[in-house]
């Protein structure tokens, strides 16, 4: 797996948006935050431009993303928000560059499609908070990104969870949002979850819709071979009329009761303000004790 650099004061990084649209006003507190960490911010050319609910025609925000891609002056690149858009572009993109020359790409959400197609091209990448969330996170979640983009120790740590199966795993982390992995099945950009760490989260979803998305990667092998699985937040989730029946972490353990692998629920990580930062790709040690769960990236 090829790790990116870290970042040192003075770097510069870009912002680009793969996705939804976004206005100057909604970033600045993102940009008050990133230059107060002395870096020096590049915004991608077409990042404000405006196609009716995207960033720009499917062309602009390629464009956008290639050319922060290749500029080797670009350390790290921010996704500024998700939504919905990115697997509109990731057919366009060479990454021949960022194998060359790698740096971190950072997001969470809709940027799950990048993420899980680094990983399958070899190249760790970070999920983590996003500008358009720097004004409601923590300060946990803005520490936790920045501690991984500086390589400043990070951990991650969370209070145990009934539902809990407990276990000490060392393995590479991949995964993102439950929807968007699903989506990618049977593509190029498909999660490879064989002898990793597997983390899900998902926002705003009916749980019979959770119960199919967990039973198509069941299906599809994702969890045979699964070293362990951490459950982040699972928020605003909708019911029918009739209930279902079961909260959705009760449907994911329901699904892989049959496994020995380790569970964590609860961690966070996902569409929540304490949305800690997760490396994909980095050799991690997941801990699920009866007294914790802790995470950490000796990376």
């Amino acid at each position: 797996m090829i790790i990116p650099s870290k970042l040192t004061r003075g770097d510069k990084i870009g912002i680009v948006s793969t996705a939804r649209k976004i206005s100057l006003e909604e970033l600045s507190h993102a940009i008050n935050t990133l230059e107060s960490w002395d870096l020096e911010l590049v915004l991608a050319e077409n990042l404000f431009e405006d196609d009716n609910q995207f960033a720009g025609a499917v062309k602009q925000r390629t464009t956008d993303l290639q050319s922060m891609i290749n500029n080797d002056k670009i350390k790290a690149i921010l996704c500024a928000r998700g939504g919905y858009g990115t697997v509109q572009i990731i057919d366009n993109i060479d990454f021949a560059n960022l194998k060359k020359n790698p740096k971190w790409i950072v997001g969470y959400s809709d940027v799950t499609v990048l993420h899980s197609h680094l990983h399958n091209l070899g190249v760790a990448s970070i999920h983590a908070t996003m500008p358009i969330n720097f004004a409601t996170n923590t300060k946990d979640a803005l520490k936790s990104l920045k501690k991984s983009l500086f390589r400043e120790g990070t951990i991650a740590e969370c209070d145990p969870h009934p539902l809990n199966k407990k276990g000490r795993i060392e393995a590479e982390i991949v995964g993102g949002n439950l929807s968007i992995l699903y989506s990618l099945l049977g593509s190029d950009s498909d999660i490879d979850t064989d002898g990793k760490i597997l983390f899900i989260e998902d926002l705003d979803e009916y749980l019979y819709h959770i119960d199919r998305m967990i039973m198509n990667l069941k299906r599809n092998g994702k969890f045979e071979n699964l070293k362990a699985l951490i459950v982040g937040g699972m928020s605003d989730m909708n019911d029918n009329n009739i209930p279902f029946g079961k909260t959705a972490e009760q449907i994911i353990l329901e699904h892989t009761k049959k496994y020995n692998f380790p569970i964590c629920f609860g961690f966070p990580a996902g569409h929540i303000n304490d949305n800690s930062a997760i490396v994909f790709g980095v050799k991690s040690l997941l801990e699920i004790s009866a007294k914790k769960v802790r995470l950490t990236y000796p990376y």
